[in-house]
């Protein structure tokens, strides 16, 4: 079995962690920019204007990583108000945004039709809702398709399309692209969003063959042309060492051959745009947690205590998800005891790897989990206390940033404010020692 290497030496990691102090998710800008360009390569053959990722924000909403992805010249996928003030605080506008959501608030249409940004609306109720909240329609506008029936692609984490509750069925989005052409949108685009994590390298051909057939019914029964195709997100990542890496030039190409047969352009007068939305295969290989050893357990298995926990990654816990485990400084060793590394929340699945073989490892010692970077610190949360760590960028010059300090717990206490005992906490009290400490 290949065996993953983290992207920071062990040297690199003990200096950080001595600076940040543990755990905190550390990314990586060399491997960000290296596959920012594997991408933008798989897509040359759009031309000028002819492809644009939009970084999905929620796969890792910290605005230093977005504006690397901006400086590439990548745009962003938003759900939220929330994910949607991030984008405007990058600087980024206009066409540089998609905002897909569902069950949306007339608050979130007013931010999204505010900066211009290309909606695309979940479902046939949405047309009212947005221009209800809006009083008129952005200038280019998308509708989100479920096609129904099998794409032989989907991953347990999304299902098969019939299943899932993102989208329209065809007769419903054709509708809402009538309604919209008709209040004279200026560019209507289908998207779709079928699966998650495919190492499937044909995934993305097949679904822009299927977005392709399903703009040329719109224009043969509609007469309605659409400007672009959003193939969402889905490429997933090798996160075992024995699995492959999806090879991203295989995957455009794919893409290509659907164009070339539906006889579609990507540019000129006629073109129709390739979009993505790729959040998991551009952020999680450049990501990981960074944790410490700080007990041993030994009762009917053998259990490593870390000071991270599910909060912290919460992938293993809900999906059973596997990530791999470094024992830093230890790589050259047999990997010939089998640990569950735990943390310290109140739950017993609490587990950031079980039945994993790995080196002896030790109190003190640090672990690298790699492939954090996508749906790590991003979905954090707060229980049993437990508060958000730090994330580090490691810079292409070998220095370091902290690019969101750790939570303290007058971050904890801060909303408790409302309550004579929030204040009481928020004083000199047990928050105020605590936040002293």
């Amino acid at each position: 079995m290949a065996e993953k290497v983290p992207f920071a030496t062990d040297e690199q990691l003990r200096d950080l962690a001595e600076r940040y102090g543990t755990p905190f998710h550390l990314y990586d800008e060399a491997t960000i920019r290296r596959r920012a360009h594997a991408l933008k390569a798989a897509f040359a053959w759009c031309g000028e204007g002819g492809f644009r990722e939009h970084f999905a924000v929620k796969a890792c909403p910290n605005p230093a990583i977005i504006g690397i992805l901006a400086d590439e010249g990548f745009g962003v996928d938003c759900a939220t108000g929330v994910e949607l003030m991030i984008a405007e605080g990058c600087g980024l506008a206009g066409g540089d945004i998609m905002f897909s959501s569902n069950e949306t608030p007339d608050a979130d249409y007013r931010a999204a039709h505010a900066l211009g940004a290309t909606t695309n609306l979940d479902d046939l109720t949405q047309v009212d809702h947005y221009l209800r909240a809006c009083g008129s329609f952005a200038g280019r506008m998308s509708v989100r398709l479920n096609p129904g029936g099998t794409i032989a692609a989907a991953t347990g984490i999304q299902g098969e399309p019939e299943s899932s509750k993102f989208g329209m069925r065809p007769d419903q989005a054709k509708e809402a692209l009538r309604r919209l052409a008709g209040s004279g949108v200026r560019e209507l685009g289908v998207h779709s969003f079928l699966s998650s994590n495919s190492l499937d390298e044909g995934y993305f051909g097949r679904l822009a063959g299927l977005l392709l057939r399903f703009a040329a019914e719109v224009e043969d029964e509609l007469g309605i042309r659409l400007g672009f195709v959003n193939l969402s997100g889905g490429v997933g990542v090798a996160y075992r060492p024995d699995q492959e890496p999806v090879d991203i030039m295989r995957v455009g190409e794919g893409v290509r051959r659907a164009f070339e047969e539906a006889g579609v352009a990507t540019t000129g007068a006629s073109g129709v745009r390739v979009a993505c939305e790729l959040g998991r295969w551009m952020l999680a290989p450049a990501g990981g947690l960074v944790t410490r050893v700080i007990g041993t357990k030994s009762t009917y298995r053998e259990f490593l205590g870390v000071d991270a926990c599910s909060s912290d990654l919460m992938r293993p816990m809900i999906y059973d998800a596997y990530h791999h485990v470094t024992v830093v400084g230890r790589r050259d060793e047999a990997a010939d005891h089998t640990y569950d590394v735990v943390g310290g929340l109140c739950e017993g699945t609490d587990k950031l790897a079980h039945d994993r073989a790995l080196p002896e490892a030790h109190e003190g010692d640090l672990l690298f989990v790699h492939d954090t970077g996508a749906h790590g610190h991003a979905m954090g949360y707060q229980y049993n206390g437990k508060l958000r760590h730090a994330e580090v960028l490691l810079r292409e010059d070998g220095t370091s940033e902290l690019i969101r300090r750790a939570e303290a717990p007058a971050d904890y206490f801060a909303t408790l404010g409302c309550t004579e005992a929030g204040r009481r906490l928020l004083g000199m009290g047990g928050a105020g020692k605590l936040v002293r400490h």
